[in-house]
């Protein structure tokens, strides 16, 4: 009975003695603000993970900016679509209990092999297609169709009138009336109203005459 007592008392006294011992790390408070390495600009959503916390992930938000808590000495993995893993540690003697850090990522840049697409399967196929395919109109046909009488007529029942037609339109009904206008006043013999006050004059004239008879 005394022997297990023993072990159990002695159990207790070294993990007491070994936490005595072993000093607890320091907390700090880790913030940064990823950019890209050639344009300064920044890099939103990027995976940090903190290898020396049981790769605890965080994620930067759209300007780039994370903060979270670690231990001075931890490794941080920094991942994003398009460029290089980077994989840099926390300073070992950060004496602040805050630590701010300026990240650079590096684009990555795929060169992915040529790509050759064929629309016929089997040659066979290409020369039913080519025999079978039909050609093209040249320029002097199309310009042939487009001024025939039949495309032209067509045109003018659909097409409306553009700004330069209206204006010659308009000033030729304008001028036209402007002469009849001049020409009514200028020429009373051409106005059958002037031709019936002539003649209710002259009607006038023939009865005052024959009254003084």
């Amino acid at each position: 009975m005394k022997y297990p007592l023993t072990i159990i008392l002695l159990l207790f006294f070294s993990s007491v003695f070994a936490q005595r011992i072993t000093p607890e790390k320091k907390l700090i408070q880790f913030s940064g603000i990823i950019t890209d390495v050639d344009s300064n600009s920044v890099v939103p959503y990027v995976t940090v993970t903190n290898l020396s916390n049981k790769d605890q992930r965080y994620a930067a938000n759209y300007k780039g900016f994370f903060s979270f808590i670690a231990h001075p000495g931890d490794t941080i993995l920094y991942t994003a679509v398009g460029y290089r893993d980077l994989l840099l540690p926390i300073p070992a003697d950060i004496t602040d209990t805050k630590y701010t850090a300026l990240v650079k990522l590096k684009s990555e840049i795929v060169n992915l092999p040529t790509v050759r697409v064929y629309p016929w399967a089997t040659v066979e196929d290409f020369t039913r297609d080519f025999m079978t395919m039909k050609i093209a109109d040249d320029d002097y046909l199309i310009a042939i169709k487009n001024l025939s009488r039949e495309s032209i007529s067509a045109l003018m029942m659909t097409l409306p009138r553009d700004g330069g037609e209206v204006q010659s339109t308009n000033f030729r009904l304008n001028h036209w009336n402007s002469l009849n206008k001049n020409m009514v006043q200028t020429n009373p013999l051409l106005n059958p109203f002037a031709w019936g006050k002539l003649l209710e004059s002259i009607s006038k004239g023939d009865k005052s005459r024959s009254s003084s008879n």
